[in-house]
């Protein structure tokens, strides 16, 4: 009785320390999060000490595009460089911890389209279910969310709706105080930048635990006319990001 008992602490104790293996990150969003900068040679490489959360619920070794095993995509060959990579890369370097990822974007989605309310789409409840199954790796640290551009002709209400977005994503993974980082859109992109940006600048003041990331200083995919970002831009955005989570949470 004795060894069945130690072998059952054992047991709990080693799975517990399974569970704490990987720190876990939820990518969500449009068209930029699901990555639209052209990757280079070498891209699909593996990235060391990151790893995806895969179609079926396991963990294999990263390589972009990210966005491969997103229940919600468009189609495969769409998906390119996105923030995550910069993002997962540095989070690694700076805190030796394996990186995971559920990334779980799509392109052309409003914020109307991610309310959970929304009983024509499934991305609220894809992103929850997804990052519960991979929540038996790891903890979760942090959400990211690149979207707006959908918004961006009339994003009055927009915080408002960021809110009650982020208060069931909260509630629904039982993490009530967790992270949530937004970015801003392309700034050349305009009119709509110059309407969205100062509202997501102001994403602390209505939803606490959060913050944003500036897209100052990046570049276009193609054009002016183009609001997805470039490879470069992509991977300093991740860094940004990167940034604002070492902040907030290590």
């Amino acid at each position: 009785m004795r060894h069945i008992i130690l072998f059952l602490l054992f047991a709990t104790l080693s799975t517990a320390a399974c569970s704490q293996e990987y720190d876990l990150f939820l990518l969500i969003g449009q068209s930029n999060m699901a990555g639209r900068g052209a990757m280079a040679m070498g891209d699909s490489s593996v990235i060391e000490g990151v790893y995806l959360l895969t179609l079926n619920n396991s963990i294999e070794p990263a390589t972009n595009p990210l966005n491969k095993y997103s229940s919600i995509r468009k189609d495969l060959s769409m998906q390119q460089m996105s923030p995550g990579y910069g993002f997962a890369r540095t989070i690694y370097a700076a805190t030796g911890r394996k990186v995971l990822l559920v990334v779980n974007a799509r392109g052309g989605s409003t914020i109307e389209e991610w309310a959970k309310e929304n009983t024509e789409k499934n991305y609220y409840s894809e992103a929850v279910r997804r990052t519960k199954s991979a929540m038996k790796f790891g903890r979760l640290v942090a959400i990211l969310w690149h979207q707006g551009e959908g918004n961006s002709d009339n994003p009055g209400d927009y915080l408002a709706k960021l809110s009650t977005f982020v208060n069931n994503l909260r509630s629904d993974l039982g993490v009530k105080e967790l992270p949530f980082i937004a970015g801003e859109i392309a700034p050349w992109w305009n009119p709509q930048a110059t309407k969205f940006n100062p509202v997501i600048r102001e994403i602390s003041n209505t939803i606490p635990h959060s913050d944003y990331v500036s897209a100052d200083g990046t570049k276009t995919a193609t054009n002016e006319s183009d609001p997805h970002f470039n490879r470069e831009s992509q991977i300093i955005l991740g860094e940004r990001y990167a940034q604002k989570v070492l902040k907030m949470c290590y």
